[in-house]
């Protein structure tokens, strides 16, 4: 028989379906590629055709596929065609090449993931980080991440215990029970509980922790909170690291609210040069200077009313400086072992940090965040002002945006003038990344891809 009457005779496309059934899931968009495995995939995309073909596979182990590409078919037909070219050897050594379509009908089913989401039950492990102050996570304290797996949940807890000090507790729940296989579905529980103390607070420490520091003052102030907490004495610059298991065992809180800081300023300073410690007395800081200062309250300047106290910020401070501070005078606190405390050891005023014109830093910073879109209410919201108090301690602590990525703001214009300049703190330009924008050769956004 000629090869002209062998086309006409012999169909080598016979075994293979010329009909096959796709699952689709409508919620997520992706394709079933079996066993269990859900795809994104794009219409006409390579991995679209990767997957339609393996479900020809076992049906095309006998021929050899020279070529496959899709046909044009309506978006919402439900319909994907693909016209494929292959050959086979038949009688006499004869090579028999053949053209045909493979239709591929969509038929929708629901993946697992969407599944458990639609019936409420879509994650397997929970986060929940605590802390019991006034900060910005302000739901029920804290915040909860949930996730779909117990290993991602487990991947957090490290990483919070990596970066604060914190402690953690886990437990599980059991959702079902199959008998048959002795398999056990759980649903599990991670509660973090950061430390109750933050950066700029004063804390009052028990005589004990305070000896075992280096007989430091028991009032002191928290400077910065990395994996550990870090402290300063006011009176003798001598400062600590408190970890997380030393908190634990010896428990203390921030005496005041951040609410509660007051603007003083400066009427006299005097720098201490040569403080002698104690015995046993542990290290001092050298980026700061021990300074004994007169303050007086700006709400009070009408008064003769004038605060003595020592300061670890003699290095920043001059006569008519404003700074800011707690004033323990005035106050009525409930500490346990600030109650105890002799009262000529307690101070009047805590100095904190030197306080500068917000409006004048808002409009001199030309940086800016990444962040996700949000709807800005006004400067005026206590959101906003906890913003901008985080965008200032980046300003001020060249160690807290050491892993923060900061962007040249390119709207803001660089204005440098001798009457703007208050000494404030800035970040240089040297520390800031560009902004990537993705633009085409004429200098407009990109156009869409074009498909043949």
């Amino acid at each position: 028989m000629c090869v002209a009457c062998l086309r006409t005779q012999v169909d080598i496309s016979e075994g293979i379906p010329k009909q096959v059934t796709v699952h689709f899931c409508k919620q997520c968009e992706r394709y079933l590629q079996p066993p269990a495995t859900w795809v994104q995939c794009a219409l006409e995309s390579r991995e679209l055709l990767a997957l339609c073909l393996k479900k020809l596979k076992s049906s095309m182990s006998k021929v050899r596929l020279i070529d496959a590409g899709f046909l044009w078919t309506e978006p919402h037909s439900k319909r994907i065609k693909m016209k494929l070219t292959i050959q086979k050897e038949v009688m006499n050594g004869a090579i028999l090449q053949q053209v045909f379509v493979v239709e591929f009908v969509i038929q929708s089913q629901m993946c697992d993931d969407c599944h458990r989401v639609e019936a409420k039950d879509f994650w397997k492990a929970v986060v929940q980080v605590r802390q019991k102050v006034d900060t910005f996570i302000e739901v029920d304290e804290g915040i909860d991440f949930y996730y779909g797996s117990k290993q991602h949940a487990q991947k957090m807890v490290d990483f919070l215990q990596c970066t604060v000090p914190c402690r953690s507790k886990a437990s599980q729940r059991l959702i079902s029970h199959d008998i048959h296989s002795n398999t056990y579905n759980y649903k599990s529980t991670f509660s973090v509980e950061i430390v109750p103390v933050c950066k700029d607070n004063v804390v009052c420490l028990s005589p004990r922790l305070a000896q075992s520091l280096g007989n430091m003052g028991q009032v002191c102030v928290c400077i910065r909170v990395t994996s550990t907490i870090h402290l300063i004495d006011p009176r003798t610059l001598q400062i600590a690291e408190v970890d997380g298991n030393t908190y634990w065992r010896n428990p203390f809180n921030g005496l005041f609210n951040p609410k509660q800081l007051e603007e003083f300023i400066v009427m006299d300073i005097d720098i201490i040069r040569d403080q002698k410690l104690g015995a046993g007395a542990g290290m001092r800081s050298n980026k700061h200077t021990l300074a004994e200062v007169w303050v007086q309250k700006t709400s009070e300047m009408n008064t003769s009313q004038q605060y003595h106290c020592r300061t670890f910020l003699g290095h920043l401070l001059n006569i008519g400086d404003l700074v800011l501070g707690f004033d323990f005078a005035n106050s009525n606190i409930n500490d346990e072992y600030l109650n105890k405390m002799n009262p000529h050891h307690v101070p009047d005023v805590v100095l904190i940090k030197k306080s500068y014109d917000r409006s004048r830093r808002v409009k001199r910073r030309n940086w800016k965040l990444q962040e996700m879109a949000r709807d800005r209410e006004g400067m005026d919201t206590d959101d906003e002002r906890q913003y901008q108090d985080f965008l200032e301690d980046l300003e001020e602590d060249e160690a807290l945006r050491k892993n923060v990525n900061i962007f040249r703001d390119a709207s803001k214009i660089p204005v440098e003038s001798d009457t703007d300049d208050d000494g404030a703190p800035c970040v240089s330009l040297a520390e800031m990344l560009e902004e990537l924008s993705l633009t085409d050769a004429t200098g407009g956004e990109g156009a869409d891809m074009m498909t043949d």
